[in-house]
Formats: C-alpha cells, structure tokens, sequence
C-alpha cells in the first residue's frame, strides 16, 4: 500500500521539523512472538535515517542485552555482522524461554557529526512480548537517558497514541524535545515535504509526550538532550547529544 503523510499534521502537534534526523535502531521480526510464531525472535541493529533508507555505519555497540522479568543477559557475544541499508550492521537471534516481555537495549560507540559539531550517543531500546504475556511492558531500565513507556508498547493499532516519558540521569525531562521518524522500510512513503519527514513534538511540564502514529509500521522516538560533559575531537571539547530512542511497532488497523 503506498502511504501518504498529508494527514499527518491532524493527528500530531508539530513544534518544528529537523530533517535527515540520526537513529539508532533495533528492529525485531516481530514485537509480539505467538507460540505458532516459533521461539525466537531476530533482530537487527542499525544507524541509519530510516525515512530516506540512507544507512549509516554502525560501530560494535558498546553494549547490548535483553532485560526479562528484571534480569538484565549481555547478548554482545551473540552479534553477528551483517548489512542494513547497505551499511555494516548487526543481528542475532535470539530464543524466548518464557513468556513475557524481553526489552531490548543497546548503547552505541560515540557517534562524531560534523554537521552538528558535536557527537551524538543514542541509547537505543525496543519491547517484545512473547506468548501473549505483557508483563513487564512499562520497564525501565535505567539507562543514561530513555524513554519509558506509558502507552504499551506494542499491540498498537495505527492511528493510536504512543505515550512515553523522557527520563536523564534518573528524572524525568519537562518540555524535553522529542523527533518521531517512521522506518520506510520498502520506501514506499512519500512525503509531500522535507519537512513531514523528521517531526518535532516537545514534551509537558512532567516530561510526558503523546504520538498518534498515522500509519502502521515502525516508528522510532527519539528525545534529544546535551550533556552537561563535552569531549575531545582533536584537541577541542565538543558537546555531547544524548539520544533516547525507542521503537514502536503499529499494526494495520483490519477493522472497517
């Protein structure tokens, strides 16, 4: 089905656009595994500009694991290389024991960007249930910065909100600034303009931020922050942008 996004501005309050917007991105094969499913989900790790399809280099991430039941497993030995957007990236797969909610989470090398003169750090994390247990679907992790979610996280029908909140450093982040970007992932959107394609909605007062996603597919958030420390590019301190990024699956609505 070709989408359009004309009617996106009817279902989102837009504060302002930033186009050719970063992502780190976890995208499994499914946010929701049946028993008919299998018992296994893959995944696969990218950074990319996920609405254009330009893929960017990924480095090994500094960190990857999976959290269930509030057990957190290092998965970094279970990376296996591969190509996403025709750039150097990484998957797995990886077996679900037990039902439940397994939320994955990797933090990425340092990420230099000339453009911004600064480097960015996208702490990156998506939810999966298996064998129709939710349990667990508000986790937070306690990453540097993250999204936690206050709408779940998966068995969205489009058109449905995505509610989270932005945390740093353990507290929540008023008017925090939030781009929504949709994974375009057979290229068949097409925007009517560079600006409906990184979309810009700012948090409330208590660092709360609501989406109504106008297509089903995967939609990726990300709450930028800078950090209070820089680091050195040749000899220089450059700022340093947090990202807390989360992707969302939104199923096609099958109703009339």
């Amino acid at each position: 089905m070709k989408k359009t996004f004309a009617t996106v501005l009817t279902l989102a309050a837009l504060t302002g656009t930033t186009a050719l917007a970063h992502y780190g991105m976890i995208i499994p094969s499914d946010s929701m595994i049946s028993q008919e499913d299998g018992r296994s989900v893959g995944l696969t790790l990218s950074f990319s500009h996920p609405f254009e399809g330009n893929g960017m280099v990924l480095d090994a991430p500094v960190s990857f694991s999976v959290t269930h039941e509030g057990e957190t497993t290092d998965l970094m030995g279970d990376l296996a290389d591969t190509e996403v957007m025709g750039q150097p990236a990484f998957m797995l797969d990886y077996p679900l024991e037990r039902p439940g909610t397994y939320v994955f989470a990797m933090e990425p090398q340092p990420y230099w960007e000339p453009v911004e003169d600064s480097f960015i750090i996208h702490y990156t994390k998506t939810y999966v249930s298996a064998f129709g247990d939710d349990e667990g679907w508000d986790a937070e992790l306690g990453l540097r910065t993250e999204i936690v979610p206050l709408s779940k996280p998966f068995g969205l029908w489009e058109g449905n909100v995505f509610q989270g909140v932005v945390m740093l450093d353990g507290a929540a982040v008023p008017r925090a600034e939030v781009e929504v970007e949709y994974y375009n992932e057979d290229m068949s959107a097409t925007a009517p303009s560079d600006l409906m394609i990184t979309q810009t909605i700012k948090a409330d007062a208590n660092g709360v931020f609501t989406y109504a996603a106008p297509s089903d597919g995967w939609w990726g958030f990300a709450a930028l922050n800078t950090a209070p420390e820089t680091m050195d590019y040749e000899g220089k301190d450059k700022a340093v942008e947090l990202g807390a990024v989360i992707w969302v699956n939104f199923e096609e609505w099958t109703g009339e």
